[in-house]
């Protein structure tokens, strides 16, 4: 499944199941699917819920930290990548 990296986990809040990433390199949208890695971290997901600044956004571009909804524990460093196909 082809990938481009589009950023990196800040942190993230167990008690409301976000995930912060800081977007490095293109864009992502709502209802896009994503897969994030890191040392123990194997997890894809579609975005349903993402907000940036604390305010919900259809798309999150370079330079911004956007708060994604996930199911899943991830962790600081982890690699977010936006599956292409």
């Amino acid at each position: 499944m082809p990938e481009l990296e589009v950023g990196v986990v800040n942190k993230y809040f167990d008690k409301i199941g976000v995930g912060m990433v800081q977007m490095t390199q293109g864009e992502l949208s709502l209802g896009d699917k994503i897969h994030i890695k890191g040392n123990s971290t194997d997890l894809t997901a579609t975005i349903s819920s993402m907000q940036v600044q604390r305010q919900p956004v259809q798309t999150a571009k370079v330079g911004d930290e956007a708060g994604i909804k996930l199911d899943t524990k991830v962790r600081q460093h982890d690699k977010v990548y936006k599956v292409t196909a």
